[in-house]
């Protein structure tokens, strides 16, 4: 049933998307480059390195210029944006030579609640120019030190949240609820389907996060009680029309990232797939 009524609304949304639906994938690879530029488009679409974790830099840049996504949310994983300052310089120089913009790194995560430790990572993200750090793992204990280094780098800490597994971060009302009275700096980022297996409202949880919000992560579930039910965005219960209608009416400055995680191996057909999906519901609300 879920299946059935994603692929309802996926028709509703625009032409897009009914051609994505039944289109072969070469043809869904041409319509993912039918899109709303970048400088018009009221949602800025990007990708979580992780879904390419199994590639190399140069291969994931290669998919990037393919998917037309040139927005790039950095994870020091395979050799995507290493921490070592002098292989981080070379990564940075070969994604401004393919013009790709980095726009946040992450997962990081913030195991000590050390001086050190904290300032090594946010000095890993200004030397790529990095205006966002997504983290995984802060304990709240930690999150007074880490607003000192918010202040003094300028760059905005979003705390992802990472389900029902989560020892500290649930959902994004436990970040919100704790960085409220914080530097404005401290906020969150939303992975939409760890905030469904939560039992939060994905679409209510933006609404409150608000201007705390800095970044989205998004995938699809069929089933939002099993983690391990991802599929492609469009062919699950993801409410992915009414979390743009929601970004849009908060004029949301942020990036939503796809984040693929099956398919480790052979990506693309999904990620293909999800984009021409996103776009055909982006073009149905013009």
């Amino acid at each position: 049933m879920k299946n059935t009524l994603s692929r309802r609304d996926f028709a509703r949304s625009g032409a897009i998307a009914a051609a994505a639906l039944a289109a072969a994938p070469s043809d869904v690879f041409a319509l993912t480059q039918q899109h709303v530029p970048a400088a018009e488009s009221p949602i800025r679409f990007g990708v979580a390195s992780y879904t390419f974790r199994n590639f190399t830099r140069a291969q994931m840049i290669a998919f990037l210029k393919q998917l037309n996504v040139l927005a790039l949310n950095a994870k020091d994983v395979k050799d995507h944006l290493p921490s070592d300052p002098q292989q981080e310089a070379v990564a940075v120089a070969d994604y401004a030579a393919a013009g790709v913009k980095l726009h946040a790194a992450g997962t990081i995560y913030f195991p000590k609640d050390e001086d050190a430790d904290i300032r090594a990572k946010f000095e890993y993200c200004k030397r790529a120019a990095i205006p966002v750090i997504v983290a995984g793992d802060p304990a709240p204990e930690t999150l007074p030190r880490i607003e000192k280094f918010v202040k003094e780098y300028d760059i905005r800490f979003a705390i992802h949240n990472h389900g029902p597994e989560d020892k500290l971060w649930h959902s994004p009302q436990d970040v919100l609820k704790a960085v409220k009275n914080m530097d404005p700096r401290m906020g969150c980022c939303i992975d939409v389907g760890h905030t469904a297996r939560a039992g939060a409202d994905v679409v209510q949880s933006i609404r409150e996060a608000g201007p705390r919000l800095f970044n989205v992560h998004m995938k699809d579930l069929a089933d939002f009680q099993s983690k391990e039910s991802q599929v492609a965005v469009g062919e699950g219960a993801m409410p992915v029309k009414k979390i743009f209608e929601a970004l849009i009416a908060m004029k949301y400055q942020g990036f939503v990232d796809l984040e693929y995680e099956i398919h480790a191996d052979d990506p693309m057909p999904g990620v293909i797939a999800s984009f021409a999906y996103m776009r055909g519901v982006l073009a149905g609300l013009r």
